[in-house]
């Protein structure tokens, strides 16, 4: 051939349609190496480059190439579309079958009966992808699962070694189920890990004049705080938004107060008990399966909206159907001294979130389509010990899903004060976020994410007296990233610092830890 003939992919998710050129195909009959490049938006030409040189020097043999959104192989022919059955079926006819570092397309070379030959995409080399698929090809090569390769000259020995032969790089595929689950498992977490937000954008413009605004529920669990609750009432009842507002005020480890009930009206609110686990995660899935709309919000009792922030939102779900939850900016109130909050951004992906807890994310800002949290990623965790960081676990399950919204604005006003209710928990929440790193294995691969929590433990541990835990987490921490500053943090209160000193610092420049 001379050159390597193309198999350009069709732009969806890397599983999807793949086109190969049928003469190629069909009545060549030199031996076939098949270079899979992957069909997502992220190109690799250096793996292009290497199957174009080894067909250049090796006229006897045929080069196929799927290259997605890589340049196009030298001497393209023309394609036809065909399915990923087609592309399994070249996999089998296929003397060596050489991947990117995709774990999901690893795994289809391996059910085809075919050792992958392995070139991982380099960040170092400006493509587009985190050390983790480096990480990943290694730990295979290692397991004798893939042969890697990560030089051109490397790569061509290994295919002259595949011709020569081929009974070492053809595998049994039976009995496959566990690596290939692993590994197709590995590869949900790295499309997770890579996958980026929509470019930032543009938010839909709230239109005054739209009719059929619909309703929205607001759920407010409440425990020994009654002006506070009161006034976030009022808040709600100030919304300008032209729609019907019904506030779910759900009673936890608390008598009922029922004269907060308002019946008919724009504004109504209904007074319930918390039916499900005792505690903040309970109380608001009470609320989730109370409500009767389409639209569910959270909002604390010690927190409060502004006039706008209802509209914008609704705005945004009524614009994208495939959108499921809208967050905005927040103003921290804590004593006397007030910070913004506001995010910069107009879309947050998992891996943002596996990155930071982005704390202007804030609960009280949150608006989701209801059916996600009944029939979708499922409600509030009711398994977090003592539901601490409930809802950032929330967030993670949602951003699985589909990137959030965010609206760059303030919308909320949150209180910070001593009497929160995880004031003081250290041991509480030192067991919630060991909980997260357990259930959440990805943050493994997220460094500086994984050195966060960590960092977040260390602190909880020396604050609550436990100098040996603490010491053991902040090492931990520094290990993973070791310019974390929560690890310094939980050193200097093993070192007697208070942590109350700590906190409320961070407080007064709207922080928390």
């Amino acid at each position: 051939m001379g050159r390597a003939a193309h198999v350009p992919a069709v732009h969806r998710h890397h599983r999807g349609t793949a086109p190969v050129t049928n003469d190629a195909t069909a009545t060549d009959h030199r031996p076939l190496i098949l270079v899979t490049v992957g069909t997502d938006h992220h190109p690799f030409d250096r793996l292009i480059d290497w199957a174009d040189a080894y067909a250049a020097d090796h006229p006897d043999i045929r080069v196929l190439v799927q290259y997605g959104r890589s340049r196009v192989p030298e001497a393209a022919e023309g394609t036809d579309f065909l399915g990923p059955a087609r592309l399994r079926e070249l996999m089998r006819e296929a003397a060596a079958v050489v991947t990117h570092g995709g774990p999901a397309t690893v795994t289809e070379a391996r059910r085809a009966g075919r050792l992958p030959i392995t070139v991982a995409r380099d960040p170092e080399l400006g493509e587009h992808v985190d050390d983790h698929q480096l990480r990943f090809v290694s730990r295979l090569d290692s397991a004798r699962l893939v042969r890697s390769c990560c030089s051109h000259q490397q790569l061509a020995a290994t295919l002259d070694k595949a011709l020569d032969q081929p009974e070492d790089f053809h595998i049994d595929s039976a009995g496959e189920d566990g690596a290939t689950g692993a590994a197709l498992h590995a590869g949900r977490i790295i499309d997770l890990l890579t996958a980026t937000a929509p470019e930032q954008p543009p938010l839909p413009v709230p239109d005054a004049e739209a009719a059929d605004w619909p309703d929205v529920t607001v759920v407010i669990p409440t425990r020994d705080r009654p002006e506070l609750l009161r006034r976030t009432l009022r808040a709600v009842v100030e919304q300008d938004y032209p729609g019907r507002i019904t506030s779910l005020v759900v009673y936890d480890h608390d008598d009922p107060d029922e004269t907060l009930a308002v019946y008919g009206g724009e504004r109504p609110v209904r007074v319930l008990v918390n039916t499900s686990t005792p505690g903040l995660a309970g109380a608001r899935n009470t609320g989730i399966l109370a409500a009767r709309t389409e639209l569910v919000a959270f909002c604390d009792d010690d927190d409060c909206w502004l006039p706008g922030k209802l509209r914008s939102q609704v705005a945004v779900l009524r614009a994208e159907p495939e959108t499921e939850v809208v967050c905005c900016g927040i103003r921290v109130v804590y004593d006397r001294t007030e910070a913004p909050r506001v995010l910069d951004r107009t879309a947050v992906t998992f891996a943002d979130l596996l990155r930071s807890r982005l704390t202007e994310l804030h609960p009280s800002t949150f608006l989701i389509r209801r059916d996600a949290l009944v029939n979708g990623c499922g409600p509030v965790s009711e398994t977090i010990p003592g539901s601490y960081g409930e809802d950032y676990e929330l967030l993670l399950r949602l951003a699985k899903r589909a990137p959030i919204r965010n609206i760059p604005e303030e919308g909320v006003r949150v209180l910070w004060h001593r009497r929160s209710h995880f004031s003081g928990r250290w041991q509480t929440i030192s067991t919630a976020l060991r909980w997260l790193l357990a259930q959440y294995p990805e943050f493994r691969l997220v460094r500086r994410g994984f050195a966060r929590v960590a960092g977040q433990i260390a602190f909880a541990e020396a604050a609550a007296g436990r100098r040996g835990a603490s010491l053991e987490w902040a090492l931990t921490t520094l290990r993973a990233h070791p310019a974390e500053a929560r690890a310094y943090l939980a050193l200097a209160v093993t070192g007697g610092l208070p942590a109350g000193l700590v906190l409320r610092t961070l407080h007064r420049r709207g922080r928390g830890l």
